[in-house]
């Protein structure tokens, strides 16, 4: 037969796992969380990403080495030595990739991708539409805008010439 006495220890001995459990699980996952918050900040390598979430975020990848994929455009001369996140025109040059969010044909520039003079003579027969891997690091969100310092590019599909050949 069981008396209260019984339930009542039986009920205080459940309550008590019950109490050692959660506050195991709460210690834990209050200092889950925390390490995982230091490890996204300290990290400075984003992986793959798209241009369009770079650029409309720039200061999420702010400081850190990200890779692209996109078609080429054309070199330019854009945001070059502007002060606030200045590169020297005399040792860079910028380039521009097209948008990927639409059918037409228009550049990305919002992105601000700069090489150094000697990486980009090594691409100077880069045609428009080449698909290229971008690898460089944000270093700065002036203007609202991404600014890129790339490290490579490697070029993974030639374009078609007009006549149809790569």
């Amino acid at each position: 037969m069981i008396n209260s006495k019984h339930i009542k220890t039986f009920v205080i001995g459940i309550l008590c796992a019950l109490l050692l459990t959660n506050s195991s699980l709460f210690s834990n996952t209050s200092a889950q969380p925390a390490a995982v918050q230091q490890q996204t900040v300290s990290s400075t390598q984003q992986g793959t990403v798209r241009p369009l979430s770079v650029v409309n975020s720039p200061k999420t990848y702010l400081n850190k080495k990200i890779t692209m994929h996109a078609k080429f455009d054309k070199f330019s001369t854009l945001g070059l030595d502007y002060k606030p996140a200045f590169k020297s025109s005399e040792n860079y040059i910028s380039f521009l990739i097209k948008r990927d969010d639409t059918n037409y044909d228009i550049p990305l520039s919002e992105m601000k991708l700069f090489l150094k003079r000697e990486l980009a003579e090594k691409f100077i027969d880069l045609k428009t539409n080449d698909e290229i891997m971008i690898v460089g690091t944000v270093f700065s969100d002036a203007l609202g805008d991404a600014w890129i310092d790339v490290e490579s590019i490697t070029v993974t599909k030639k374009a078609p010439d007009k006549d149809g050949v790569k």
